[in-house]
């Protein structure tokens, strides 16, 4: 039986499959980065249309329930994508301190001020 909440998940991950493939034909993410959303989603759609899938799989891993087995899964991979975003962005942090610090001392360089350090002023 189809309810309510099965259409509207259905229509979600049509439309974040949708969003993968544009995003990958823009190359705006990796071909890793694409086949592990395409999984996500498409597991989605299957779990969507086959719920008993769930309990078997987590009956071969030990737990009791198929929910249950869904909700260790997305723990963890949300987990695993807050650490890649906390990576890129302290990447992104690094990056953009060094551009500030290169362009401060070519402009002090500029104005005829004498550079004594490139290190950045203490922040207090």
């Amino acid at each position: 039986m189809i309810s309510a909440i099965h259409v509207i998940i259905f229509i979600f991950a049509l439309f974040a499959l949708s969003r993968a493939v544009l995003r990958r034909r823009e190359r705006a993410i990796s071909v890793f980065e694409f086949l592990f959303w395409m999984f996500v989603w498409t597991v989605l759609l299957v779990v969507i249309f086959i719920p008993d899938v769930t309990t078997i799989i987590s009956r071969w891993w030990g737990i009791g329930r198929g929910i249950d087995s869904i909700l260790y899964v997305s723990i963890i991979a949300l987990f695993y994508l807050i650490f890649r975003l906390y990576v890129k962005q302290d990447a992104h942090q690094q990056a953009m301190t060094k551009l500030v610090r290169y362009h401060a001392i070519a402009n002090a360089k500029k104005e005829g001020n004498p550079v004594k350090s490139s290190r950045p002023p203490r922040v207090r």
